[in-house]
């Protein structure tokens, strides 16, 4: 492996795949020299197969695209990707190690496509001779314990979110607003393929729904919180198998489920052409949203400096307004679109090549 070299520009590769896209960049230390987002049609990952057995048409872009920019593998000082469903670990920069890879690469992976990060991360760092890490994974657990309780002894709330565009969009509107994360009381929305609200207060998120386990809003492809007793009911009746309901709860459901779609442009599209329909899931899902916002403020005693609405579907003036028509008198909206994991990826891999902060072990 390559040693940290004091003010050296350490070229870093950085894949983030998500539950309908995959995102690549090169960054040059805080610079992007290349960058490049794949959305996956439904027909394309039914096509590969389940999340697991998207490895290799998901590597392949990031191989593709190095080529594609003249990018040798052997340029490259590190290889960092989005972390997916391990254990509850604490917030940090982590090497990929085989037992991480083994836990990646588990049942686990099935569900949620971020594990593939790590998992092509670990791939192409060992061809590379490079470190590979993980950043703030999905499952950065800081709940407090009386979040945890579910009222059904034996399953508790877990911490699985959109822990990294979260965290450092927080940061950086406290910088925004003059202040710092560690100080603030945040609501912060992540919306994009799946949707997750986080109470963050003085820089712990102390609560916040677990998408895929099936709670808080319905999303483009997700079916949200859904009446416990219809789900049983539908488990026993025969007419369904585990893979499918599994299935239809992350992946077909949601806004999917109801329109044939999970491109929330395809539904504004059906709206502007008059479709009463559409309007109305648009609005629902929405509406979802401001539901857990309001949620999250009580967790935060409601007192909230922000709420911020982040992730693809923050692009959307209609989705947006009806939130801030709905949860506005809580606190100020704070709108940063898109999401910024890529950067928030390298620069944890720059803060553990420069020395500044210790890599942690999983």
């Amino acid at each position: 492996m390559k040693q940290p070299v004091p003010n050296k520009i350490y070229r870093i590769l950085v894949i983030n795949p998500g539950s309908t896209s995959t995102k690549l960049s090169v960054y040059e230390n805080e610079e992007e020299v290349v960058g490049q987002s794949y959305r996956h049609s439904r027909s394309e990952l039914d096509a590969a197969g389940s999340v697991s057995k998207q490895k290799t048409m998901r590597a392949n872009y990031a191989y593709n695209m190095l080529n594609e920019h003249g990018i040798s593998l052997d340029s490259l000082d590190a290889v960092v990707g989005r972390g997916g469903l391990v254990q509850p670990i604490d917030s940090g920069t982590y090497l990929i190690s085989e037992r991480m890879l083994a836990d990646l690469i588990s049942s686990t992976a099935e569900v949620h496509a971020s594990s593939l990060g790590g998992i092509i991360a670990y791939e192409i760092a060992a061809q590379a001779g490079v470190p590979g890490y993980v950043v703030d994974p999905i499952v950065v657990d800081e709940l407090e314990q009386v979040a945890k309780l579910t009222g059904f002894p034996g399953i508790e709330r877990r911490s699985v979110f959109h822990a990294l565009n979260q965290k450092a969009v927080a940061r950086c509107c406290a910088a925004d607003m003059g202040m710092k994360y560690e100080d603030c009381r945040f609501i912060v929305a992540h919306m994009g393929g799946g949707i997750t609200v986080g109470a963050h207060r003085y820089g712990r998120v102390i609560d916040v729904n677990d998408a895929i386990a099936g709670e808080g809003p319905f999303t483009p492809e997700r079916c949200g919180q859904v009446p416990i007793s219809q789900v049983i009911s539908m488990c026993f009746s025969g007419a369904y198998t585990e893979e499918e309901l599994q299935k239809m709860t992350s992946g077909t459901g949601g806004m999917y489920a109801y329109l044939g779609t999970n491109d929330l442009q395809k539904c504004e599209r059906l709206i502007r052409e008059g479709d009463e329909y559409a309007a109305l899931v648009l609005e629902s899902m929405a509406y979802q949203v401001a539901k857990e916002i309001g949620a999250m403020s009580a967790a935060l005693e409601g007192r909230v400096d922000a709420i911020i609405l982040t992730g693809g579907l923050a692009y959307s003036t209609r989705f947006t307004g009806v939130i801030k028509q709905r949860a506005g008198l809580i606190a100020p909206i704070k709108i940063y679109p898109g999401e910024n994991e890529m950067l928030a990826l390298a620069q944890g891999a720059l803060r553990v090549l420069r020395g500044e902060e210790q890599l942690l072990t999983y």
